[in-house]
């Protein structure tokens, strides 16, 4: 087949990391595959490398301090249109990975890793467009795809995502092997014990719950760092940005933030870790989570639906500070689940499987499947196809 992945960004966030993931994997299955993406801020690359059975197309776009979150949005709508309409006859399946996407290259396939909630008109009819308007639609878990259905009576088809688990399992041992001395030079040198929190600081984050939850366990663990990595993202967050560091300096913390990573940096970072915390509000699936067990690192996670249906009882789960606080100190006291089982969990979500389903997926999708309703690939699941 001929496949165009669309995405709406070359930096890491979580849509983006899955779009080059299943690419590479649909190409290694003998699949002709294109990724297209936005270039902001004038990159013209991803912040990785790509296997180069993956063709690259980046479409430019420059940013402008003087547009609005709504504004910049429309207008990468609009980019992506008027470069992927020429070629969009050139593909046999189109798949949108986010909402700016799906609004832009027309007739597609769209994977919807979570639901968004706007407060303005224009946005709201985007992000309804999105969701209804492609030709049909996966989600990464069976909670997102009910939210799907209560919102828009509309059944998406579950296709889990797929994880590098070898990759935070080979820093692990790395790191075992070097007595926990080990750092990539871009990173500070001794980081000593510390809690991680990837994906930048943001409302769906739940980071000013992750400082409060920190201020608590600074009393019984006074040695432990609290650091943060990540977070490049569209919206402004100015304002929550604000708050959180008046909130660290009224609670006298001093947590180290890292802000986007390195790629090279992402795997050591998570296997040096005592603990991660994963207290987002809204995920769609928890990759971030998934990564740091497959490096054996506990999880303390936010006690949701779509976390519980995803990693069971192989993490630690908090509903509020308190119960956070709590659990991370479990954690860094050794009362965490046995990490053979995240690891075991981890293994199993693998690209290649994922890749597969894909392809199930879009031949049902040609001939004529979805129409709203989940398409059947029970008989798919727990075997590659090769």
């Amino acid at each position: 087949m001929r496949i165009a992945q669309v995405t709406y960004s070359t930096k890491p966030r979580g849509g983006v990391v899955h779009t080059l993931a299943l690419a590479e994997a649909l190409a290694r299955r003998g699949h002709d595959v294109t990724v297209w993406t936005l270039g902001r801020g004038g990159d013209t690359v991803f912040f990785r490398s790509v296997d180069p059975s993956v063709t690259i197309r980046v479409v430019p776009f420059e940013a402008s301090d003087d547009e609005s979150v709504g504004e910049r949005i429309q207008r990468s709508i609009v980019e992506m249109r008027r470069a992927f309409e020429p070629a969009a006859g050139d593909y046999d399946i189109v798949h949108a990975q986010d909402c700016i996407s799906a609004n832009a290259v027309g007739r597609c396939i769209r994977t919807i890793h979570h639901l968004d909630e706007f407060t303005t008109p224009e946005l709201i009819a985007c992000h309804d467009r999105a969701v209804r308007d492609p030709i049909a639609r996966i989600c990464v878990s069976a909670a997102v795809a009910s939210e799907v259905h209560d919102g828009w009576g509309l059944a998406p088809t579950v296709i889990p995502n797929g994880v590098d688990a070898a990759r935070f399992a080979a820093a692990a041992s790395a790191r075992r092997q070097s007595a926990g001395s080990a750092s990539p030079q871009s990173l500070p040198p001794d980081l000593g014990t510390y809690v991680l929190a990837l994906g930048g600081i943001e409302p769906r984050k739940g980071s000013l719950d992750l400082i409060e939850a920190f201020a608590r366990l600074r009393v019984t663990h006074p040695a432990t760092r609290l650091v943060f990595g990540g977070g490049e993202t569209l919206f402004d967050y100015r304002p929550y940005r604000e708050a959180f560091d008046a909130r660290v300096q009224e609670l006298d913390l001093d947590p180290l933030i890292l802000g986007v990573l390195d790629e090279a940096d992402v795997a050591p970072l998570v296997a040096g870790a005592a603990a991660l915390a994963f207290v987002s509000t809204k995920e769609g699936f928890g990759l971030a989570a998934m990564e740091a067990l497959a490096a054996s690192v506990p999880v303390v996670a936010r006690d949701l639906p779509v976390l519980r249906e995803v990693f069971g009882d192989t993490v630690l789960y908090a509903s509020d500070v308190e119960a956070i606080a709590g659990q991370l100190a479990a954690a860094l006291d050794g009362a965490a689940p046995d990490p053979e089982a995240g690891r075991t969990l981890a293994a199993g979500h693998d690209w290649d499987d994922v890749a597969a389903l894909h392809e199930v997926f879009y031949a049902r999708v040609g001939e004529g499947g979805d129409r709203g309703q989940a398409v059947d690939l029970r008989d798919h699941y727990g075997a590659r196809r090769g």
